[in-house]
């Protein structure tokens, strides 16, 4: 498929989930962005516009635990460390935001992980 045509379907599909996701105090959004090599994932209160929590796969910590691991696993690392972060902050429920992209492969894993480390969905 063309890579543009690929990022505007992606595009379309983030803003139909958007219209129906959205950060708030008590339930604060979990974002994913899944570049080619890297996966990032950031909890954010849409209200203030502020992020309350961030974790990514090229963080220090990740890339010393990651060393011969695959994607999925290290994705799924990266999400018990932003349940981590996200509890020593007080946040335990959250809503979803695969941000257009199809929740199968690292983007379940991160999920997963997420629910791991005591994340409620």
């Amino acid at each position: 498929m063309n890579p543009i045509l690929k990022a505007r379907r992606r595009e379309r599909v983030k803003a139909r989930v958007r219209k129906r996701i959205s950060g708030t105090p008590e339930r604060p959004r979990l974002s994913v962005y899944r570049s080619l090599n890297h996966i990032y994932a950031q909890i954010i209160d849409d209200e203030s516009g502020r992020t309350l929590a961030a974790a990514s796969s090229n963080s220090k910590t990740i890339r010393q635990i990651s060393k011969g691991k695959k994607k999925t696993e290290i994705s799924r690392e990266v999400g018990r460390e932003l349940a981590q972060k996200a509890r020593a902050v007080g946040i335990v429920k959250v809503a979803f935001d695969r941000n257009g992209y199809r929740y199968h492969g690292r983007v379940r894993a991160l999920a997963e992980g997420a629910r791991e480390g005591g994340l409620e969905f």
